[in-house]
C-alpha cells in the first residue's frame, strides 16, 4: 500500500494494518512467543533463544515497537522488552469481531 493512499481508510484500519505488517514476519512471531513465555527480557536473551544475529534481533525488536506490539524500558545498559498490552487489545478487538462474525454465521459465503 503506497503511503498516499493511508487517506482512504480509517485511522483504525491504518492502526491495524501496522500491527498486522509488524507481526508478519516469523522471526517476531517467535520473538512475541518468547516473550510471553518469559514475561521480559533484553535482546540478548532473545539473540540466545532465536540463533539470530544481535543487528537482526534488534531490527525486528526496532519494527514490533515501533508498531505498538513490545515496549522497552532501560535497565542499566540494556533495554528490558515486553509485550504492549495496548497494541494486543486493538488486535484483540478486530480479531473478537472476526470470531464473533464468523461463529454467527448462518450460510456460506455466496
Amino acid at each position: 500500500m503506497g503511503t498516499t493512499k493511508f487517506e482512504f481508510y480509517t485511522e483504525e484500519q491504518n492502526e491495524l494494518a501496522v500491527l498486522a505488517k509488524a507481526i508478519g514476519h516469523p522471526a517476531r512471531i517467535a520473538i512475541i512467543e518468547h516473550l510471553i513465555s518469559v514475561g521480559s527480557c533484553v535482546c540478548g536473551a532473545i539473540v540466545n533463544e532465536l540463533s539470530l544475529a544481535q543487528p537482526t534481533v534488534s531490527q525486528h525488536l526496532k519494527e514490533l515497537k515501533n508498531a505498538g506490539i513490545i515496549k522497552g524500558s532501560l535497565e542499566g545498559n540494556a533495554i528490558c522488552y515486553c509485550l504492549d498490552e495496548k497494541g494486543f487489545a486493538k488486535l484483540n478487538t478486530f480479531f473478537g469481531k472476526i470470531t464473533t462474525h464468523l461463529e454467527n454465521k448462518n450460510n456460506a459465503c455466496c
